[in-house]
């Protein structure tokens, strides 16, 4: 926790109502924004490096997570209100432009701030999971074809309460569970059962590897997460993957539209969104025309920021120094 001493904590108004970020360094802003299940922490390797490299370093809680508001309503967490946030966020930060540097979920709420708001956004590291145009079948329609008798995990999440009812009586045992699942170290054989899948009457943990955390992961680290999510419950998080029907139909005049900001993508090789999602990073040359460079980093998973925080932090701040002022 030494490296944290110097990271400023504050709340700005966003259409949010609260959102609460974590601030190091002076320079020009770099905005991050974690996924699911994680908080502004999971940037808390990135915020020294980048404020040493010359960057305002500034990871948010996402709505729904930590210490920013939790609205009630469920569409509450559609796509277009969160990019509607990460603005707000610049502006309350006295800047008209941000780098938007985003992981897990995050990659895809900053790849649309980028699309909706590019006079904003004037580039986009996407970290783990590619980009996808907009478009494509309904997404409920294709999860539900995903798994033959399992199901997916994104339509075990979709009926408010189920998930939690799995989640919230052992949140800590339950996080320890889902971050050794998807991490190199810790992560179940290939031919093992895949923890993105639920069987039929089962549970998501039930396919968790325990016993042992993954090395990047402390004991104090799992504290830091159970504790706020313990706090705040699981359902802000999980409110956003109730939304991508809506983000399907909110989204449908940008089918296939290309980011055209210069773009980052850093890839883990064990992770199973750069396996699913192949053909997207295939795709870029289309539909990122302004990547400046693309890394899969071998033997790694998920987590890929707190897994290869000195290999992320490199290529971040080469990245930024190599950006337009």
């Amino acid at each position: 926790m030494s490296q944290l001493t110097d990271v400023t904590h504050r709340s700005v108004s966003a259409p949010a109502g609260r959102i609460h970020l974590a601030e190091q360094g002076e320079g020009p802003l770099v905005l991050l924004v974690h996924g699911f299940p994680e908080s502004w922490y999971s940037w808390r390797h990135q915020l020294p490096a980048l404020a040493a490299a010359g960057y305002r370093a500034v990871a948010m809680d996402v709505r729904g997570y930590g210490r920013s508001s939790k609205p009630a309503d469920v569409a509450a967490y559609r796509m277009s209100e969160l990019v509607e946030d990460n603005v707000a966020v610049v502006r309350e930060l006295g800047e008209e432009t941000a780098v938007i540097v985003g992981h897990d979920w995050g990659s895809p709420i900053a790849a649309r701030s980028a699309l909706l708001r590019p006079a904003v956004f004037r580039a986009v590291g996407l970290l783990s999971v590619p980009y996808s145009p907009p478009g494509g079948p309904r997404p409920s329609e294709a999860f539900a074809r995903m798994g033959g008798g399992e199901e997916f995990y994104i339509s075990y999440f979709q009926e408010p309460g189920r998930a939690e009812a799995e989640i919230e009586p052992d949140v800590r045992g339950w996080l320890a569970g889902i971050y050794a699942a998807l991490s190199a170290d810790t992560m179940p054989a290939p031919d093992a059962p895949a923890p993105h899948f639920v069987s039929q009457g089962g549970r998501m943990r039930d396919r968790f590897p325990t016993g042992r955390l993954p090395a990047w992961l402390s004991e104090e680290d799992l504290e830091v997460y159970a504790g706020e999510f313990e706090r705040t419950g699981l359902t802000g998080g999980l409110n956003r993957y109730r939304n991508m029907d809506r983000d399907w139909e909110d989204f449908a005049d940008f089918q296939g539209a290309p980011l055209k900001q210069p773009s980052l993508f850093v890839g883990g090789a064990l992770d199973a969104s750069t396996t699913w999602l192949a053909d997207a990073i295939s795709a870029y040359p289309t539909t990122l025309p302004g990547l400046v460079s693309s890394h899969l980093l071998a033997g790694c998973g998920h987590w890929i920021q707190q897994e290869r925080p000195e290999e992320v932090n490199e290529i971040l701040t080469g990245w930024l120094a190599a950006l337009p002022t």
